[in-house]
């Protein structure tokens, strides 16, 4: 046994040497006498090599989470859908899995479903608490009377649009370069746009452009500049005219928006004072598109639609990082007690009383040995953040109570056993908080 152990180890140092050298690229002659050396090390070993040795991989694309993953994707995913319900959201279920599609039927004013989108996506972000963050604001038919005024060709808009959408993380001398060298703008025309997609501000603004001579001239402009100014009017009356910017830089790059256009970004604290804070990355995006469901109407009917997308992908790293630096406990399970004993043969009474927890829909455990040290079953309550124990003993059985422990402050009450439940309950309803 011991002569095929060592033979088993040769042939892993081997395989080694082999794996080695391929990622070294060294010599075919040498790869090939290291490969003959370890197939004749294999074959001593005989048919019991034979075996095969499974590798469990993921799919390509796919990924596997941990049990602290996971509670950080599940209180993620419950403050988004519960913010969507709140707003009397239907859920539905496509390959492409989306959180939130808006019904609109009915709504007479289409701002108004805008307006409810942006105040969505701001309560999301804030129950979330993973930072300041902005809205940013604009709308398709702005973009496309500016540029008329401005002198774009109509072959040219969407792809002078892709550029202007790059303004949140290059200079205006990066994007003037590319659309006058690689796009073939007129530098005229480009310092023209530039004027304007500089600017960014809240109602003030719109109220700015809506005297601009040139831009209130353009029917399509004046159509947006009017539906932003009743936006933020609606904003105002949200609470949430403060964390929206009207943004003429913002582009958002799919052709079928037609009307209003929003995106969410995280923003770091200015390194000196008196500077304003940069956005490092979207976190939610949307906008209005009216024309996509006529599209695959047989009668190419008029469907107004709005909508929004949560970045569900980067907020669940957002908030592992914020956790990992701030090194705080993330519960893994949402266990509310846990059912343990201060004496030795009381398993049959422990699991007689987790039943009946179950059975009233309380989320409860116990540890698995029969008999666990009370110590051992406190200390793993604070390892796994389960706030409360209920302790079984002699004497609490003598007199129908159970010894109801807060694991925090340590504070024990004695509770009937039939009222356990109800006290359980009472202690554990707390809101939902991400760690």
């Amino acid at each position: 046994m011991a002569e095929r152990a060592a033979l088993e180890e040769l042939v892993r140092l081997q395989g080694e040497r082999v794996r080695g050298l391929k990622q070294q690229k060294a010599s075919a002659e040498q790869i090939e006498e290291e490969v003959a050396k370890l197939l004749k090390l294999k074959a001593q070993l005989g048919p019991d090599e034979g075996k095969q040795k499974f590798v469990l991989k993921t799919p390509k694309g796919t990924r596997d989470y941990s049990p602290r993953q996971m509670a950080v994707r599940e209180k993620v995913f419950d403050v988004i859908i519960s913010c969507f319900k709140r707003h009397g959201a239907e859920v539905i279920d496509t390959p492409v899995f989306e959180l939130k599609d808006f019904d609109i039927a009915g709504q007479f004013d289409p701002m108004i479903p805008d307006a409810e989108c942006l105040k969505i996506m701001c309560e999301i972000l804030s129950s979330l608490h993973i930072g300041d963050f902005l809205v940013k604001v604009n709308d398709r038919r702005i973009l496309d009377g500016m540029f008329a005024i401005c002198g774009v060709p109509d072959s040219k808009f969407r792809t002078i649009c892709s550029s202007v959408d790059k303004l949140d993380k290059v200079s205006w001398e990066e994007v003037k370069n590319e659309m006058v060298g690689e796009k073939g703008l007129a530098p005229e025309v480009a310092d023209h746009i530039g004027d304007y997609v500089q600017q960014h501000g809240g109602v003030s603004l719109v109220e700015q452009l809506l005297q601009d001579p040139k831009l209130s001239q353009n029917k399509q402009a004046l159509e947006g500049l009017g539906d932003l100014k009743l936006l933020f009017e609606y904003l105002t009356l949200f609470g949430i005219a403060d964390k929206i910017s009207f943004d003429l830089s913002l582009a958002r790059g799919l052709d079928y928006y037609t009307g209003v256009i929003y995106e969410a970004v995280l923003l770091q604290t200015p390194v000196r004072p008196g500077e304003e804070p940069l956005g490092v990355g979207s976190v939610a995006a949307g906008g209005r598109y009216d024309g996509l469901v006529g599209m695959f109407d047989p009668k190419g009917r008029k469907v107004p639609c709005v909508g929004l997308s949560i970045g569900v992908e980067r907020i669940f790293s957002i908030v592992e990082q914020r956790l990992e630096a701030l090194e705080e406990k993330v519960r893994t399970t949402e266990t509310q007690v846990l059912v343990a004993s201060a004496q030795k043969r009381l398993l049959e009474e422990r699991l007689k009383l987790v039943s009946e927890l179950w059975d009233a829909g309380i989320k409860a455990e116990l540890l698995y040995k029969k008999n666990p040290k009370l110590l051992n079953q406190l200390q793993y309550c604070e390892e796994a953040g389960i706030p409360l124990v209920a302790i079984i003993g002699e004497q609490e059985l003598k007199d129908g109570v159970i010894k109801l422990r807060s694991v925090a402050s340590r504070e024990e009450v004695d509770v009937r056993r039939e009222d356990l439940v109800e006290e359980i309950k009472r202690r554990t309803s707390e809101p939902l908080c991400i760690c």
